[in-house]
């Protein structure tokens, strides 16, 4: 538990609230640290305020997913909005009609397509890890043999992007396409997660994973989401600024959030849950957060934008 620096008091004669024990909790559970008491009790006023915004949310019963603490509770709005590096433009110029599935259920982590949850941390490359996210599930399927490739050469070398500040998929996409084979995480591991960009350290003779394309989904189509899920994971934008989706731990999300794209994630699956059909996203903020790194959104209402910019490799 976070200890405060010596001969100072935290609270007015050590009298805490049921308020000040749940944060000393979340404090304990999450590992966090503070520098300061100033620092402590401004993280502790971000954390009383997300906990009653979760409290008010999973008390109306109109919503189909519930939301619950993670290790962003003490974090601003502010902050978490550095982590939605997508920068929306319209470069649905690739599009091609693919025919509609008849698969009511998709998930390609049981196809091995999909590798372990990863965390961007305090890096907006977002972007990055959609991007390596959709060109594994086209390498897995292609060859059998499923790799991690290197977020890191994207966010250092992928000039047309900007690194922790930002990007799209598409220009990643057309970045390996252009001779510049993805290198495996193991050969070229990330190390922006404070934020940091070091420069360019790519080799090529290292590089493996390949992109000789990319398609762009037809867009606010579910029924062309579906088929293109269908035969692979899709990389996906998607809304992530508001509290229903940072909160998220269960349910499918059909509402609290809008279609202001910001975000890249990885569509890798769907199904339908009490009645509602929904996109199985892979996040990139770590296995603790959402349920266990993961999220379901509603395709039938285009839930946070989910069918509005999407888009896969050819390997």
């Amino acid at each position: 538990m976070y200890k405060a620096p010596s001969g100072v008091k935290l609270f007015a004669d050590d009298r805490l609230t049921g308020e000040d024990y749940k944060f000393m909790a979340y404090v304990s559970e999450y590992g966090k640290s503070y520098g300061t008491v100033a620092e402590f009790m401004f993280r502790k006023e971000q954390f009383t305020t997300r906990h009653n915004e979760i409290q008010a949310f999973n008390a109306d019963s109109n919503n189909t997913h519930t939301v619950g603490h993670n290790q962003f509770s003490d974090a601003t709005y502010a902050e978490m909005k550095k982590l939605n590096g997508y920068i929306h433009q319209e470069t649905a110029k690739n599009v091609v009609v693919l025919e509609e599935t008849n698969d009511a259920t998709v998930d390609w982590r049981n196809k091995n397509a999909v590798t372990p949850v990863k965390n961007q941390a305090q890096c907006g490359s977002c972007w990055a890890f959609s991007t390596t996210g959709a060109v594994e599930g086209a390498d897995a399927i292609k060859t059998g043999s499923l790799k991690s490739f290197s977020e890191q050469q994207l966010v250092s070398c992928s000039k047309q992007n900007s690194g922790c500040n930002g990007g799209l998929m598409d220009y990643a996409f057309e970045y390996i396409a252009s001779g510049n084979p993805l290198e495996l995480e193991s050969s070229y591991p990330y190390t922006s997660g404070a934020g940091r960009v070091a420069s360019c350290k790519y080799s090529k003779s290292r590089g493996v994973g390949t992109v000789s394309a990319h398609k762009d989904v037809t867009v606010g189509s579910k029924s062309q989401f579906k088929a293109a899920v269908a035969q692979q994971p899709v990389a996906v934008a998607i809304e992530a600024d508001q509290m229903a989706f940072q909160a998220y731990t269960s349910g499918v999300i059909s509402s609290g959030c809008g279609t202001r794209l910001d975000h890249g994630v990885l569509a890798v699956g769907y199904g339908t849950m009490n009645g509602v059909e929904y996109a199985l996203v892979k996040n990139s903020w770590g296995p603790s957060w959402g349920d266990e790194g993961y999220v379901r959104m509603s395709i039938d209402n285009n839930s946070c934008g989910v069918l509005n910019s999407a888009s896969y490799p050819q390997a």
